[in-house]
């Protein structure tokens, strides 16, 4: 298909589906002419991913940029294209930079005890484990360092959702289709288990404190 009838499909401009291209989000169409290209459903696919991540999973280009760059390498051993996609999806802390405070330093060690505690095969000082340490110690500033005592709760509901994102990604076999639905399960169910806490919340509150309370 030409570039109009991508557009059309994907219900993406023209001007958008190029700036892609030319960041590297989107590969290139097939030149059949100095002026013309094709594209086919692989760019079709791709474009919607991009839309997704961008627009439901709120990723930056540069982000996506990296994400789809991991995805295209297929020399790269599944297990670690999983965990850059994985590390790319994490928010980073912006003040990482900064003398870290008491709070976060205590914070730190609470998340490398929580990893070794579960046995938990993942990077103590890696993106989610920072994020992690951050959250706890910005609630521990705000005083509501009590979450703590929950964090086990919290530790053992996430090891339920990561393995129903992994079971759903299991079932393809198909690497391009794996890696699809990896970023699927961390980044667009990062949002869908957002919306769901909650409708959950609400649902808790009236249970728990009254519709009139």
């Amino acid at each position: 298909m030409r570039i109009g009838e991508l557009s059309r499909r994907t219900g993406v401009s023209v001007p958008t589906i190029k700036y892609y291209v030319r960041e590297g989000l989107l590969p290139a169409g097939q030149l059949t002419s100095p002026n013309q290209a094709s594209y086919d459903d692989v760019h079709v696919r791709r474009l919607r991913l991009i839309r997704a991540l961008l627009d439901v999973g709120g990723l930056s280009v540069a982000t996506v940029r990296e994400v789809v760059a991991a995805v295209d390498d297929t020399d790269r051993p599944l297990h670690d294209m999983l965990g850059a996609v994985a590390n790319h999806a994490v928010p980073r802390y912006e003040g990482a930079g900064d003398e870290p405070g008491e709070a976060l330093v205590a914070a730190r060690e609470t998340v490398v005890d929580l990893i070794n505690r579960r046995g938990w095969h993942t990077d103590p000082e890696g993106p989610a484990a920072e994020a992690l340490a951050v959250a706890l110690a910005a609630l521990e500033n705000v005083g509501h360092g009590g979450f703590i005592e929950v964090l086990d709760d919290y530790a053992e509901a996430a090891e339920r959702v990561a393995r129903t994102d992994l079971d759903y990604v299991a079932r393809n076999v198909v690497r391009e289709e794996l890696v699809e639905s990896v970023i699927v399960g961390i980044v667009l169910g990062d949002a869908m288990l957002g919306a769901l806490r909650r409708l959950a919340h609400a649902d808790a509150s009236v249970k728990i404190f009254g519709a009139n309370r």
